[in-house]
């Protein structure tokens, strides 16, 4: 049986990653395919980047501070409207009353502009804002931009603003629940 073109691309991205932390002689040192991931425990890169939302909310710009106090789940995902992609928004729209439960927000970033962002909300009725990154600025300090887009990545900032848990190798179909799970057991540390 032939191997299936995503298994295959997965395994090349994780033996590039391999390969080229070895050659650097930092065999711990968190890397994806689309740059060097920040690190886990730290402060978590800022941002400030051009919000949308289903109400067409454009102009709005959202920075990590003004979720200081609370969790956030801040995800990179290539394009609006993909078949991916889409799955995975519509996982955390579904999944969002239980992270508000949980005092967390959701937030998607990707390099669409922000109108893009307005009609993908509205489209599949995404309750959450969705960030414009177009050149890449935030993506990269996320180590999740290969041009010309995000890579799928997903990080969880604590309410300290402290990076907990970011996932490299993400399934948008049942993402949102492990982002989820993630959640409630570092909350109950």
């Amino acid at each position: 049986m032939p191997m299936r073109r995503s298994v295959f691309l997965r395994l090349l991205k994780g033996t590039v990653v391999l390969v080229v932390a070895h050659l650097i002689g930092r065999p711990g040192l968190a890397m994806a395919l689309a740059g060097t991931l920040p690190n886990l425990d730290e402060q978590a890169p800022d941002f400030d980047l051009e919000a949308a939302a289903k109400e067409g909310a454009l102009g709005q710009r959202l920075q990590r501070d003004a979720f200081r106090g609370s969790w956030l789940v801040l995800y990179f995902y290539p394009r609006d409207f993909t078949s991916g992609c889409t799955l995975e928004a519509r996982g955390f729209q579904r999944d969002l009353a239980a992270f508000k439960a949980a005092g967390a927000a959701v937030v998607g970033v990707s390099a669409d502009g922000a109108e893009e962002h307005v009609s993908f909300c509205s489209s599949e009725g995404l309750a959450y804002p969705l960030l414009s990154d177009p050149s890449g600025v935030v993506s990269k300090r996320y180590g999740s931009w290969l041009s010309p887009f995000s890579e799928r990545h997903s990080f969880l900032i604590d309410p300290d603003g402290i990076l907990r848990a970011r996932w490299v190798d993400v399934s948008p179909i049942r993402h949102s629940q492990e982002v989820l799970g993630k959640l409630k057991n570092l909350q109950q540390l």
